[in-house]
């Protein structure tokens, strides 16, 4: 099979040299790509947006698959125009993949059919959601801009003057663009987070190993949120009796609802989950494999990714036993120091083969571009450092061994990665 990736990520990285293990695999493309992924595949500057681009491409390269990972793309029906010109893909239509692209659709979604989650109010007037903090008046409080904002559309207000602020911020300055149009404002929900991807035909949902992310930039879940400063895999709070609770009260009903509302996910739908003194409620969910999860996920699976991504297309996901690891797997993201704010780009990178990689463990690029023979820096999460092994312990040992091996200018990257999972399992 040849087979196009569209995006150029590290989630994308971990995709593709997946893939590239793979004996049914014959060539490997992406678009856009960055420096890392340019090792294992052969890499076009299209844009992952690039709707027409994309089909160009696909028709170029006459690929037998094309692989939509990011969200915006899904979100703005990339799936549904490579299918109308025949291409076989991996991802969500349009109307399935608004179950990420509008935060108000996934709530409504999930209070019609009862799938637990926070308790919440919508509104499209900034002057009344102000009023509904007022009369509210409990902090900590969330509010969510309605669409896509890069993993970052999130505000936790810890009183009613930050409240205020976000709303302004979203709703009249538009931070997130036309994403802030509406916001959803939902109770603060307590408990361990958890975040597990699934593969679904529509029908069948088969979860992956659980992870757990760190998504604040700073030691001790102190600074700003970011997409992600690190995974770990499994999460020790995902115990076999939550991992059912969640399957009955939670996949299996959102996967039927979707089914229900014409709206079939075939794909990977990724659930934020929090686990809630009152059992497990439903935070988010992604339309697509998240990112850093999955370059903790995918290399714990043992069974052909290129025979799950036919099984979703085909329907046959409930025929295919699909094996992992028992493995733990750690990641620890190297960022531009300023992230996710202001940084530098174009730094050379040291410490890395002539692949991109690292003796012991795999490095995913996530913002990197090729100079020659030279990697440079290229984005505000630049590599995520990926070590697995029998234990927890001694695959945060590996990780940060391998971290430790990697230069660039003013880098940043979470010493506490972890930790947390590890008094857990011990």
């Amino acid at each position: 099979m040849k087979i196009l990736v569209v995006g150029g990520g590290g989630r994308e990285h971990a995709i593709v040299m997946k893939l590239a293990e793979s004996s049914k695999v014959d060539a490997l493309y992406c678009a856009p790509g960055n420096g890392g992924i340019a090792k294992f595949a052969t890499c076009y500057p299209v844009k992952a947006t690039d709707i027409d681009g994309v089909i160009a491409l696909a028709k170029e390269l006459a690929v037998d698959l094309v692989f939509v990972a990011p969200d915006d793309p899904l979100v703005a029906g990339m799936v549904d125009a490579l299918q109308a010109e025949g291409f076989q893909t991996f991802g969500p239509k349009k109307n399935a993949a608004i179950i990420e692209g509008s935060k108000v659709f996934s709530k409504e979604l999930m209070q019609k059919y009862r799938i637990p989650t926070a308790e919440y109010q919508v509104f499209d007037d900034p002057i009344k959601a102000i009023a509904y903090l007022k009369s509210q008046n409990t902090y900590p409080t969330v509010i969510k801009a309605d669409g896509l904002a890069l993993g970052k559309g999130v505000i936790l207000a810890q009183n009613f003057d930050e409240a205020v602020d976000g709303i302004h911020s979203i709703m009249e300055d538009r931070i997130f663009g036309e994403s802030g149009a509406k916001v959803v404002i939902e109770e603060f929900l307590t408990g361990p987070e958890v975040s597990v991807l699934c593969f679904t035909d529509g029908k069948t949902i088969k979860p992956m190993v659980s992870s757990m992310d760190h998504k604040r930039a700073l030691d001790g879940d102190q600074g700003q949120n970011t997409g992600g400063m690190g995974t770990v895999a499994p999460n020790p709070y995902y115990t076999p009796e939550i991992a059912q609770m969640c399957m009955d009260q939670i996949f299996l009903p959102t996967i039927r609802a979707m089914e229900k509302e014409g709206r079939s996910f075939h794909g990977c739908l990724y659930f934020g989950l929090m686990l809630t003194p009152k059992g497990p409620k439903v935070i988010e969910y992604n339309c697509r494999f998240g990112d850093p999860e999955t370059q903790v996920v995918l290399p714990l699976l043992e069974t052909d990714l290129v025979d799950i991504i036919l099984a979703t297309e085909n329907e046959t996901l409930d025929q295919l036993s699909i094996q992992w690891k028992s493995d733990c797997a750690v990641c620890v993201v190297m960022a531009s120091g300023g992230y996710p704010k202001k940084y530098a780009t174009g730094l050379t990178i040291s410490g890395l083969d002539e692949n991109g990689q690292l003796d012991g463990c795999l490095v995913y690029h996530a913002g990197t571009k090729s100079n020659g023979d030279v990697i440079l820096t290229a984005g505000g999460r630049v590599l995520g450092v990926t070590a697995t092994a029998k234990t927890l312990q001694e695959a945060l040992k590996k990780a940060y061994a391998g971290v430790e091996q990697i230069q660039f200018e003013n880098v940043h990257y979470r010493k506490d990665i972890g930790q947390k999972a590890l008094k857990v399992f011990s």
